[in-house]
């Protein structure tokens, strides 16, 4: 299994598309934020630390094997500006799996931005990428993300209680799931 979209992705207000080194700065505005690195598991990143990051992500744009990523830029078509990124794991080749994810600038959302790009992620996953299931998961506290899943129509499949020390405390977190005949039933 191999996949390699066809960039950039457009949608009615979203472009997604591979990192650029310039789009440190973009990114740096959000990263470098503690609301958002709560429940990331980096720290807020300082700008040095957020090029680098980028610049990681400026190859990670197919799907070949276990463990590869593809994760993109997604800017906002009217202000031409990164306001997030969606990312989208293969698990497993054999099994067909992947987990899908996103990081948002918090001034950005409540207006459906994070759904309107996790469906384009998702319509490539389930796709031209074929993966029979795709999961997420998040943070019990992070009301916004499992709502998105929720929103996307994906179900909880499990709640692990205290499984992993993070930041210095127990944490909890929801996993989310959905098959690719339950994608595209609700795109039909």
């Amino acid at each position: 299994m191999a996949l390699y979209p066809d960039y950039p992705i457009r949608t009615e207000r979203l472009t997604l598309r591979p990192f650029t080194r310039g789009d440190v700065d973009a990114v740096y505005a959000y990263r470098r934020r503690e609301d958002v690195a709560r429940y990331l598991f980096d720290v807020a990143l300082s700008r040095e630390e957020c090029a680098l990051a980028v610049q990681q992500r400026i190859g990670q744009v197919a799907l070949e094997g276990d463990g590869d990523k593809i994760i993109l830029a997604v800017e906002l078509n009217q202000i031409a500006s990164v306001i997030g990124e969606v990312s989208l794991i293969l698990r497993s080749a054999d099994a067909r799996q992947g987990e899908v994810g996103w990081i948002f600038d918090p001034d950005y959302q409540g207006q459906g931005y994070a759904t309107e790009a996790a469906t384009a992620l998702l319509d490539i996953a389930f796709g031209p990428g074929d993966l029979h299931r795709v999961s997420a998961r998040c943070d019990v506290r992070n009301g916004s993300s499992w709502r998105l899943m929720e929103r996307l129509g994906m179900r909880r499949e499990a709640h692990f209680r205290e499984h992993a020390l993070f930041k210095g405390e127990w944490d909890e977190e929801f996993v989310y799931a959905m098959l690719r005949r339950e994608w595209l039933g609700r795109r039909n």
